[in-house]
């Protein structure tokens, strides 16, 4: 008899989260900030004393976010503040490894993400302008984590994620601190998204 090959996670919640067939349920915002705080972007390559966390670009994305759409409903800021959350579990990987390891990687973080999106009361899919306006997002802060943290020359930064509106970001700074911090920031923005909500 062939042993079947274990699917699952334990996280600390003691949750038991199917990587395969995620669900909802099993889904827990202090798993997701614990995770994301210790995932460090840029495989860890970035200047400072800490790594700069999924947690924190997580957290700088959704207010660049706000700033792109000053008037988008608060569950599209809660959107933009999880839209790497999957990484809690399958982890950061840099858009070049990304791209050769296939639709294998895509396809696991979609369906995670789809069962993230309806703990939180979010649509399964996010529509299309909700999707280009977080990636936007996402784009800027990578030009910041680039020619901040990550050694990028700014012609590279523009080459790779393009001209950076720089209104948008002229007051803000990359900030790498501990990953206990980040963690409960992380859960302070997510509590503080859904109560907004209502």
């Amino acid at each position: 008899m062939a042993v079947q090959n274990r699917a699952w996670q334990r996280m600390l919640s003691g949750r038991r989260l199917d990587l395969l067939d995620p669900t909802p349920v099993d889904i827990e915002i202090d798993d997701i900030a614990h995770g994301l705080a210790f995932v460090a972007r840029w495989n860890g390559q970035t200047v400072g004393d800490f790594a700069y966390s999924v947690a924190e670009h997580s957290l700088l994305v959704e207010e660049l976010f706000v700033r792109i759409a000053p008037k988008a409903p608060v569950k599209w800021r809660l959107a933009a503040l999880l839209h790497d959350a999957p990484e809690y579990v399958i982890g950061d990987m840099i858009s070049p490894v990304k791209d050769s390891v296939g639709p294998g990687y895509d396809e696991l973080d979609a369906r995670l993400a789809a069962a993230i999106h309806i703990r939180f009361g979010l649509p399964a899919a996010l529509p299309v302008s909700i999707k280009r306006q977080i990636k936007r997002a996402d784009r800027l802060s990578a030009w910041m984590e680039a020619t901040q943290i990550a050694g990028f020359s700014e012609a590279e930064a523009n080459r790779f994620f393009g001209k950076p509106d720089r209104g948008l970001i002229a007051d803000l700074h990359i900030r790498l601190r501990p990953p206990v911090e980040v963690r409960r920031d992380f859960v302070a923005r997510h509590d503080g998204l859904l109560r907004q909500l209502g």
